[in-house]
């Protein structure tokens, strides 16, 4: 079996227009699994994390 390691997140350069954005932790948001669904206006979106550690965000 091969053993996944996390590696920190990247400093993010912040603008003044980007500095003052609420920020979220996705881990948080999908809790204990990998997946949560986000809903806009009615509309479901899916928010998953892939074994690399990037973000999809699906309809």
């Amino acid at each position: 079996m091969m053993a996944l390691t996390q590696t920190p997140p990247k400093a993010i350069q912040t603008t003044p227009e980007t500095e003052n954005l609420p920020a979220y932790n996705a881990r948080e948001i999908v809790g204990k699994g990998t997946q949560a669904r986000l809903v806009l206006d009615g509309q479901t979106y899916f928010l998953r994390i892939t074994r690399a550690g990037k973000l999809i965000l699906t309809k």
